[in-house]
């Protein structure tokens, strides 16, 4: 007996399985779709302050006496070279800023930026990151 009530219930429920999937795959693929797009705009944010973190270490060993704004340039050039390869196809048009090299505040600082792959044709997603660092400044010893 208790063989026929079950089948009944197995008779009712039909067709349940595909409305349940058919409302939760598209909500599955765009957490998956999302979840992409969030990681690819993380990983480009990541590129730009990794950049521009190694511009200020290259640069703030420069003593105030020996930086030039032609040193500046070298210096920003290869960081603009260091973007493109460290980013790959992930971080688009990459751009960095000329460094701000504040002798009085003893302080450097890059920008760099760009814009990040986007899965969404059309949207587009920027990204601009800045590093500051102090200047090294080195001193003889008073004896």
């Amino acid at each position: 007996m208790p063989v026929r009530p079950l089948r009944r219930r197995r008779r009712t429920e039909r067709g349940a399985s595909s409305l349940e999937l058919a409302i939760l795959a598209p909500t599955i693929m765009a957490l998956i779709f999302i979840s992409i797009q969030t990681a690819l705009y993380l990983y480009g944010r990541s590129v730009a302050l990794n950049a521009a973190q190694e511009g200020v270490s290259r640069l703030r060993l420069v003593q105030p006496p020996v930086y030039t704004p032609g040193v500046g340039e070298k210096v920003r050039t290869d960081i603009e070279a260091y973007t493109k390869e460290l980013g790959g196809t992930t971080l688009r048009n990459p751009a960095v800023a000329p460094p701000a090299y504040n002798n009085p505040e003893g302080m450097v600082s890059f920008t760099v930026s760009g814009d990040t792959v986007s899965l969404v044709p059309g949207l587009k997603l920027h990204v601009e990151r800045t590093a500051t660092g102090p200047i090294e400044q080195f001193e003889a010893d008073d004896q």
